[in-house]
């Protein structure tokens, strides 16, 4: 596809998005408490969207997961958080 049609395709769903991320962090702002490791995650993952490098989304991804190697003898809870608490 040329970048004309990418756009005309995608532009309208990725706008949304970043609306949706936009409002997520505006609730995130304006709750009272600690924020968590979530948080950080997240703040981080965005810094990745800067620029005009290719391989974002990879490293969006990987600013979420868990970098270890080693298995742990057990999990720490039963769902999953969406991002390595850093431990």
């Amino acid at each position: 596809m040329t970048r004309q049609q990418v756009l005309d395709l995608y532009f309208m769903e990725s706008r949304f998005k970043l609306v949706e991320i936009a409002a997520f962090l505006d609730r995130v702002e304006r709750a009272k408490g600690p924020a968590d490791f979530r948080l950080a995650a997240f703040r981080k993952a965005m810094k990745e969207l800067n620029g005009k490098k290719l391989g974002r989304a990879k490293k969006v991804l990987l600013s979420f997961s868990d970098p270890t190697t080693k298995p742990i003898a057990k999990a720490h809870g039963k769902g999953a958080t969406g991002a390595w608490p850093g431990k």
